[in-house]
Order: C-alpha cells, then sequence, then structure tokens
C-alpha cells in the first residue's frame, strides 16, 4: 500500500483510463490528459468564494425570475403575459403534465438544487459525511440535466416566430432570468471535483506503486467514476464515497445499443407527427418539425430555421449515427492510434451537443403558454412534442451509458508523453 499522501498525486483519466502523475498547479491553471486531453484537474483562485458568489447570485435571480412577469404578447388589441411558473400551468391544463414535469425537473429543480448542494459542499457546513458523500454523488450524477439555459434560447426562437402575429415584450423577470443562466454555469465551471471530493474525505492509500502513461486496467487499478479515487480493479465499492462500480461498465455497449434503437424508433413517428396544433379563429393547423423550419425559411427567418434544424433534426440524426459508429467501433478490431483520438472527440461532441435538441420542445411550452388569445388564435402541444422529448433523453442516455474508455483499450499502452498543463 502506498501512502494516501501519494494518492493526491495520481489519476486515471475518466475518459481514457491513462496513469497521469498531476503536477504542481499555480493559482488559475490545470491539468489535462497527455492523451486525450480531458481536464483532470483545476486550480482555481480562492476555490470557495468563486463558486459561493456565483451560486448565491444564481438563486437569487431565480428567485426574482419566479416573482415576476416574464414575456408579453399584444394582437389586435388583446394582449397575453406569463410568469415561468405559468408554463408548467398550461401544460398541465391541456393534459400534457409529462411535458410540465420535465419542464420544472429539467429547468428549474435541477438548476436550482445544483447550486443548492454547491453552496452547502464548498462551505464549512457542519454536515454529516455521509450526507455531505450523497450530495456530492448527486451533484455530478444530475447537473448535466440542466437546461435553463437551452430555454432561454428556445424563448429566443419564440420570439422570433411570434412576431410575425404580434408585438412581443420581455418582463420584468427577463434579465433575471438570463442573469440566471450565466451565473448558474459560471458556479459549475468553479467547482473542480477533486477539490470537492477532498473537502468531503480523504483519498484513499494507492493499492499499489502506479506506472505512469499505462492504463489503469493493465495495472489491475480502476478509477471511481464519482470522487476519482484509484482503487483495486476487483474492489466493486468505492471506500471513499461509496459508490458502485467497475473497471469498465458493464454491458455498456449492450445498454448504449438499446437505448439508442429504442430513440430510433420514436424518433420516426416523433418527425411525422405534429409537434404543436394552431388555432386560429375557428380552424386548426398542425405542424411537424420539419413544417416549422420551411415556415420560418418562407418567412425570411433564415438564422432561425437555421437553429431549429440544426437542434431538432440534423443533431438528433447525427448523434443517434454517431453513437451507433462508438459502438461499433469500441467492439470491432484493433486500430490506429489516431483512430480512438477522432472517435474520443466525436464522443466529446456527442455529449455536449446532445441536450440541446430540447430547443424546439421547450419552444412549444413557451408558444403553448403565451399564445392564449380566446377566439383569436390558441398554440397547444401536441403527441409529437412529447415523442421527441423522450428521443432526446434516450439518446443523452446511450451516451451516459457508454464507456469512452472501450475505445482507448485496445491503444498500445506505452507513451512518451508527459501530463500537460494549460491556463485557465
Amino acid at each position: 500500500m502506498c501512502s494516501s499522501h501519494q494518492a493526491d498525486q495520481w489519476m486515471l483519466c475518466p475518459q481514457c483510463d491513462l496513469m497521469t502523475q498531476l503536477p504542481p498547479l499555480t493559482p488559475g491553471s490545470k491539468a489535462s490528459c497527455p492523451r486525450c486531453d480531458t481536464t483532470l484537474v483545476m486550480n482555481w483562485d480562492e476555490p470557495r468564494k468563486r463558486p459561493t458568489g456565483y451560486a448565491l447570485a444564481a438563486l437569487f435571480m431565480l428567485l426574482l425570475a419566479n416573482l415576476f412577469p416574464f414575456v408579453n404578447m399584444h394582437v389586435a388589441g388583446m394582449s397575453s403575459e406569463i410568469t415561468l411558473m405559468r408554463i408548467p400551468q398550461v401544460m398541465v391544463s391541456v393534459d400534457y403534465s409529462s411535458l410540465a414535469t420535465l419542464f420544472l425537473l429539467f429547468v428549474q429543480a435541477v438548476p436550482a438544487l445544483c447550486m443548492l448542494i454547491i453552496l452547502l459542499l464548498v462551505n464549512p457546513v457542519n454536515l454529516p459525511t455521509p450526507l455531505k458523500k450523497a450530495m456530492a454523488r448527486a451533484l455530478f450524477q444530475i447537473k448535466t440535466w440542466g437546461m435553463a439555459e437551452i430555454f432561454l434560447a428556445g424563448v429566443l426562437v419564440s420570439f422570433v416566430k411570434l412576431m410575425a402575429y404580434g408585438d412581443i415584450g420581455i418582463g420584468t423577470s427577463f434579465i433575471p432570468w438570463c442573469l440566471f443562466c450565466v451565473l448558474q454555469l459560471r458556479a459549475f465551471q468553479c467547482v473542480d471535483r477533486r477539490w470537492m471530493w477532498q473537502r468531503i474525505a480523504p483519498l484513499p492509500a494507492l493499492p499499489a506503486k502506479p506506472v505512469p502513461a499505462i492504463s489503469g486496467l493493465a495495472q489491475d487499478l480502476r478509477s471511481c467514476s464519482c470522487c476519482t479515487a484509484i482503487l483495486p480493479v476487483g474492489q466493486l465499492s468505492c471506500s471513499r464515497c461509496g459508490t458502485r462500480g467497475h473497471a469498465r461498465r458493464r454491458h455498456s455497449l449492450q445498454w448504449t445499443m438499446a437505448l439508442l434503437l429504442t430513440s430510433l424508433l420514436l424518433y420516426i413517428p416523433a418527425n411525422l407527427l405534429p409537434i404543436m396544433i394552431t388555432e386560429s379563429l375557428g380552424s386548426k393547423t398542425t405542424s411537424t418539425i420539419m413544417a416549422g423550419v420551411v415556415l420560418l425559411w418562407g418567412e425570411g427567418s433564415y438564422p432561425v430555421a437555421l437553429v431549429i434544424f440544426i437542434a431538432s433534426i440534423m443533431v438528433p440524426s447525427l448523434k443517434m449515427l454517431a453513437i451507433g459508429w462508438l459502438c461499433w467501433d469500441a467492439n470491432g478490431k484493433s486500430k490506429p492510434h489516431q483512430d480512438s483520438e477522432r472517435m474520443h472527440k466525436i464522443y466529446e461532441v456527442v455529449e455536449f451537443v446532445g441536450r440541446w435538441s430540447m430547443i424546439d420542445v421547450f419552444v412549444i411550452a413557451v408558444l403553448s403558454a403565451l399564445v392564449r388569445m380566446g377566439q383569436l388564435m390558441n398554440i397547444y402541444p401536441a403527441t409529437g412534442a412529447l415523442l421527441f422529448a423522450l428521443v432526446v433523453i434516450l439518446t443523452m442516455f446511450a451516451a451516459m451509458t457508454f464507456d469512452p474508455r472501450l475505445t482507448w483499450d485496445r491503444v498500445s499502452t506505452q507513451t512518451k508523453e508527459e501530463p500537460g498543463i494549460a491556463g485557465k
């Protein structure tokens, strides 16, 4: 057994499993994996004050954003004004409680809960250690599902769609919501996972002397997916955070392919069925995703039409194709080192852009809540919107269940590169 002090100096890359000796970091710098360039550790100036300030300000802006009117619309002498909480209420009233639940979870609850957890963990709050561990595990598992900034993009797209019908204005809470989106993103950026876990519990002693520039699996070592502790490959439960795991995610490719095929089956009706129903002067018009893109393009809103086309048509299609390619590559024969680098870049892109496809679902939520003009005009969500939301969620799960280390397992275990340091 090596000392726990030495454990601070070593880390297995969570993306490619390369054993890396961490260099001394000056404030404002980071250590990156020499093989896949994944950021391993970030040394922030004032690591407690920065996230505390951003998280507190974000929660305050969220409170303000929910207290006052958000956006308003004026059409032919009639007006409509909504608050953020009005949006899920409208979804429930038109029998789309599932969309209301998704809105409350992804747009409001998850970002707020993450900010609260950050405040409690980065500051010296007297909480039981098991509770702190549970909160830290939750933070790094759910933060991907916070979609406040994607909802904001959906609101801006809604403005362009509604400008053809009347005057659109922003309410008192619109600016606080914009500030909330920026502040919560900054709070996440300023929290280093390894630093936070070090405040909760010390690293366990290394089970063996690490060999740099070789994968952990080749040394019978594995990394805890939650707290980054280095453990024996046969130890299922992390002695530091209690998270159970394996050297590689069990049945990773099977789970990923099952979720991918399910999302593909749902993607077809999601594009064929209407996602929105517009009721104007007693007549109803249905709209599919592609029809909405064509309408925006025909009205001259080329940038917005392009955004919707990329986010709702191209991204889901390319994401499913990319996930299938990743699974095929991970299950195939040995390939050159350059191929693994390319597949890793594809995985990073898939993981980043996937959730942005929810923008069309949020557009429909805003339109349905705001356009309530009696006999003049009303907009309702349709079945396609729910199916499309499920496609986005399933593809996100598919990307999460895929183990990127599988793409590197066939690469030579030796490399001459040393751990790099990059500026903030």
